[in-house]
């Protein structure tokens, strides 16, 4: 992107009274993107606003909105020194830093959020607070000798690092989801003497711990292998038969989502584990029906709430997280569900910075109950067994080696997705353009018999 010849274009813009070099436009980024990737323009917008809530592109006006705006709005690329990739730990007292150095130059002035760290950190670091401060004044002292586009160009970069990596309240951050996520953000554990007893003990304990031997995992891993040996395709027979191999899309319409009559060994997968009765969206379906006459549809729509919210846009997580709270965990909420006071106590806690993992713990817990106590008695239901009972086993396909030729023959090629988004929206233009004139034209007529007739001009003598 930042090629002088086939990247996006840049060059120097004037911001206020200083002219910025290598400034490109955000409706330029989106167009080479989606030039680039043959993708639509809402495509490369969101991918164009992943860049820079990861920290390759940095906004010079919003500096909170960490997205990319459809217009001349003013970016820069980030220096690489500050890309994610470089994986510098990022640590409080650079932080600490960069944060008594703009106290320096805004003469105490900091944003709330800011002034709260910078009073945080003043008081866990104050063993060595002179050196942080002489730090920051070194630092500022030579940002002074620079040039004022320089020095520009260089404190927006060194603010957009940080707005990525410490984010204001209320943000979401691209950097606090993976594998290294905290299962209670919020929490502020205090490091007491009982907090480091507690990490001796645990460490302890996994020392003394034994350890499995290579044969009860081999043979695991030999009894997981044989159980779903028979529901491999690429194994086993698949009733009727093998659509890769035989061009027949019998078994994918079998199998489709949500298929009213489910086949033997689908509903025989149900009973493997409750995660595949959850992954698959018939036998959920199944379950909800058998909680429903339980009088407990709540525990299930509850986790289905959490897995939406969890996996949704990040636009709305605010709105479906106080929706959940509202609907299932409020006093008096109408779907109200039964969880412990301590997981209450975290939900509630997370709830004022929602963020995807917020209801983690209780939709565990609601999982674990589930899991240890509906699950059981679910396969032993007359749901179940109903269920069951009307499954269908298809035969055996036997086709001849002309009819495969045949099959083949008909296979045709998908359309591709942008095709299909395309034709969609093409489609909505026309519903939307498709209005009656009539009705329009009466509803107008309607409108100028209700409203009074204007005033006569006064009478000329």
């Amino acid at each position: 992107m930042q090629d002088p010849k086939t990247g996006v274009k840049s060059q120097p813009q004037r911001l206020v009274i200083t002219t910025i070099p290598h400034a490109i436009t955000g409706e330029d980024i989106i167009t080479w993107l989606a030039d680039r990737f043959q993708v639509d323009t809402q495509e490369a917008r969101s991918f164009g606003s992943m860049l820079v809530a990861l920290g390759y592109i940095y906004p010079l006006q919003d500096h909170k909105r960490l997205v990319i705006k459809p217009d001349v709005s003013l970016y820069r690329f980030q220096t690489p020194y500050f890309w994610p990739t470089q994986q510098w730990p990022v640590e409080d007292t650079d932080y600490a830093i960069y944060l008594a150095k703009r106290n320096i130059r805004k003469k105490g002035i900091l944003e709330l959020h800011e002034q709260e760290h910078y009073n945080r950190l003043h008081k866990w670091m104050n063993h060595k607070w002179d050196f942080i401060v002489m730090q920051a004044k070194e630092q500022y002292r030579a940002a002074k000798e620079r040039k004022k586009p320089d020095r520009v160009v260089f404190d927006c970069q060194e603010r957009a690092y940080w707005v990525v990596h410490r984010p204001p309240p209320g943000t979401v951050s691209a950097m606090d989801y993976g594998l290294d996520r905290l299962i209670d953000p919020n929490a502020d554990e205090a490091k007491t003497p009982d907090f480091y007893e507690r990490i001796m003990i645990f460490t302890q304990q996994a020392i003394m711990r034994p350890r499995v031997k290579s044969s009860v995992s081999i043979s695991a891993l030999v009894k997981y292998c044989a159980t779903y040996r028979s529901h491999d395709p690429f194994l086993s027979k698949c009733l009727p038969s093998n659509p890769w191999l035989t061009d027949d899309a019998t078994y994918w319409t079998l199998n489709m989502t949500n298929v009213e009559i489910p086949t033997k060994m689908r509903v025989e997968r149900w009973t493997f584990s409750f995660a595949e009765l959850l992954s698959d969206p018939r036998g959920r379906d199944d379950f909800r029906l058998f909680l429903k006459k339980e009088f407990s549809g709540e525990n299930l729509a509850f986790w289905e709430g959490c897995e939406d919210l969890k996996w949704g846009e990040a636009a709305t997580m605010r709105e479906k997280a106080e929706h959940i709270y509202k609907t299932f965990l409020a006093r008096g909420a109408p779907r109200w569900i039964n969880i412990d006071g301590k997981t209450m106590e975290i939900t509630v806690k997370g709830l004022k910075h929602p963020h995807r993992y917020v209801l983690d713990a209780a939709q565990t817990h609601i999982y674990m109950l589930m899991k240890k106590d509906s699950y059981g008695r679910y396969q032993k239901s007359p749901v179940f067994k109903d269920t069951l009972k009307k499954a269908i086993c298809p035969e055996e396909h036997q086709f001849s080696d002309a009819q495969l030729v045949q099959n083949a023959k008909k296979r045709r090629p998908n359309l591709s997705p942008i095709i299909l988004r395309q034709m969609e929206q093409e489609q909505k233009a026309k519903m939307a353009a498709n209005v009656d004139i009539t009705q329009v034209m009466s509803k107008l007529s309607k409108q100028g018999k209700e409203a009074p007739p204007p005033p006569r001009p006064p009478a000329k003598k």
